[in-house]
């Protein structure tokens, strides 16, 4: 009976792990770099969903170092070949890269896969950074 316990528990927590691993879409702000008037931004994506995402566009808003909202843009993020990693790179004009003290991601404004249009996709999506600009959701 405890044996037949501990492996269902284990299913279950091997289910949940794979199905937490093939559920989402990873994006790491990777790095931000100065160009002429503007900072570069370099998003790593990685899609471990089983769909092919055509169309992804997010709300990100960037925040100045003492909170206050500094800029806002639609950044597109698809397409997304399902289990690939990818990135996207994107500049933020007028705003210089040591202005910038965090960066949201706000919302999802479109999300197409292969399936058609999809109202999941902000609860797919997990944020992370490798600098000192922290990226949230």
């Amino acid at each position: 009976m405890v044996i037949r316990a501990l492996i269902a528990a284990f299913l279950v927590v091997a289910s949940a792990t794979a199905s937490a691993q093939a559920g989402g879409i990873d994006v790491e702000l990777n790095k931000l770099e100065p160009v002429d008037g503007a900072c570069r931004a370099y998003l790593v994506t990685q899609n471990l969903t089983d769909s092919t995402f055509e169309d992804v566009q997010l709300d990100v808003v960037m925040f100045d170092n003492d909170g206050i909202v500094a800029r806002r843009l639609a950044v597109q993020i698809g397409p997304m070949a399902r289990n690939k990693t990818s990135i996207k790179v994107f500049d933020i004009k007028n705003l210089a890269c040591d202005d910038i003290g965090q960066m949201l991601l706000n919302d999802v404004l479109q999300c197409r896969s292969d399936q058609g249009a999809r109202d999941d996709c902000l609860s797919l999506l997990s944020v992370s950074q490798r600098g000192n600009v922290p990226f949230i959701k």
